[in-house]
C-alpha cells in the first residue's frame, strides 16, 4: 500500500494545485450488469428483516453513474422508485450513507450546503468545511446543482445565513474568481502577496481582512503555496499562527482551513476523519460526509495522509469507532487496509 501511497504523492506534487489527479476508493465496477445488481437489491430489499449486506455490497462497489443505472433498471423492474424502496427498507446512519451515494458529488454537497442553513442556527462547521475545500471547478458544479435542485441561488442563501467578514469570505469563494494555475511563476507577484498579508495582519494594530480575502480567494492554489512560504520570511509566524493571532470564530477556522487546503487538502481531510473518532461516540455526520463526499474522489490519499499523520491505518480506525452496518458500509467505502 506505501507504494500507491508513494505514486499518488508523485501525481500531486507533478500537477499540483487544483489539477490534482483523483484517487477515488470507488469506482467503476469493471463487470456491470444493471439489471442484475437491481434485481439482487430488489430481493434484499424484500427479505424479511432486509438484506442490508447485499446492498452495501453492491452500492459501495459501483460508480455514480453506475448506481444511477441501477436505479433505472429498478424502476422498470419493481415498478417503483428504488431511493424510496431503500428509504423504506434502511434505518439510522446505515439509510443516511446509502442515500448519500444516491446522489452525485455535486449533489450531496449541495444538499449538505443546503441542510447546514436549515432552520433556525447555521451549521457553520459544515458550510466552512464544503466552501474552502473545494476547487473552483467543483464549486462553479455545486452552484449549477444547487440552483437546480432548490430554485435558489447559493450566493444569496449563503448572504442570508451569514454576516460580517465570515460572510465576505464565503461569498468571495461562491463567487469563484479564483485564477487557474500557470506555468509561469510570478516571482514579483508571490513576494507582493507574501507582503501584502504581512502588512495586513501581523504588522499593524487590527486585521486588514479584505486583502486576506481578496488574495486568498483569487490567486492560484500553487501561486499561494508559494506565497505562504515567501511570507515566512516577512513575519515571525507562519501563515496559520497569523491567522490564529488575528482573527477569531467562524472567520478563523475559514482561513485556516483555506490554508490547510491550499497546502494539503488529503491531510486536513484525514484530520478531520481522526477529530470526528476522536471523542466517544463518533460524531456520525461529519464521518459519513467526508466518506461519502471524497469516496469518489480523493479518499485513497486521505487515506495514505491519515496512516502518516496518525499512524494507523483509517481502515481499522473506523473498525474500532463505528458498530454494525454503520461500520461494514464505511469499510467497504474506505476500500481497504493499509
Amino acid at each position: 500500500m506505501s507504494m500507491v501511497c508513494e505514486f499518488l504523492g508523485q501525481l500531486t506534487i507533478n500537477l499540483g494545485g487544483d489539477s490534482e489527479p483523483k484517487s477515488p476508493t470507488v469506482v467503476h465496477f469493471q463487470d456491470f450488469d444493471p439489471e442484475k445488481d437491481a434485481a439482487r437489491i430488489e430481493t434484499a430489499i424484500k427479505t424479511k428483516g432486509v438484506d442490508e449486506q447485499t446492498i452495501i455490497d453492491i452500492l459501495t462497489k459501483r460508480s455514480y453513474n453506475q448506481r444511477r443505472d441501477i436505479a433505472f433498471a429498478y424502476e422498470r423492474r419493481a415498478k417503483k422508485d428504488m431511493i424510496t424502496a431503500l428509504r423504506g427498507a434502511l434505518s439510522g446512519s446505515l439509510e443516511t450513507v446509502i442515500l448519500g451515494l444516491m446522489k452525485s458529488t455535486a449533489q450531496y454537497d449541495a444538499s449538505e450546503i443546503k441542510a447546514s442553513m436549515k432552520g433556525l442556527g447555521t451549521d457553520e462547521e459544515t458550510l466552512i468545511e464544503i466552501l474552502c475545500s473545494r476547487s473552483n471547478a467543483e464549486l462553479v458544479e455545486i452552484k449549477r446543482v444547487y440552483k437546480e435542485l432548490f430554485k435558489k441561488d447559493l450566493e444569496k442563501d449563503v448572504a442570508g445565513d451569514t454576516s460580517g467578514n465570515f460572510a465576505k469570505l464565503l461569498l468571495a469563494l461562491v463567487q469563484t474568481k479564483r485564477n487557474e494555475p500557470s506555468s509561469v511563476v510570478d516571482y514579483e507577484k508571490i513576494d507582493e502577496d507574501a507582503r501584502a498579508l504581512f502588512e495586513a495582519g501581523v504588522k499593524r494594530q487590527g486585521t486588514d481582512v479584505a486583502t486576506w480575502i481578496s488574495i486568498m480567494t483569487e490567486r492560484s492554489v500553487p501561486h499561494l503555496q508559494k506565497v505562504f512560504d515567501r511570507y515566512k520570511s516577512y513575519s515571525p509566524y507562519d501563515m496559520q499562527e497569523s491567522i490564529r493571532k488575528e482573527v477569531k470564530g467562524d472567520l478563523e477556522t475559514s482561513f485556516l482551513t483555506l490554508v490547510q487546503c491550499f497546502e494539503n487538502k488529503q491531510l486536513y481531510f484525514a484530520n478531520r476523519l481522526n477529530d470526528a473518532m476522536k471523542s466517544k461516540g463518533a460524531k456520525e455526520k461529519l464521518l459519513t460526509r467526508i466518506m461519502v463526499s471524497r469516496c469518489e474522489v480523493d479518499l485513497m490519499k486521505i487515506r495514505c495522509e491519515f496512516k502518516k499523520q496518525h499512524g494507523k491505518s483509517l481502515y481499522q480506525t473506523i473498525a474500532e469507532h463505528t458498530k454494525g452496518d454503520y461500520q461494514r458500509v464505511l469499510l467497504s467505502l474506505c476500500g481497504g487496509d493499509d
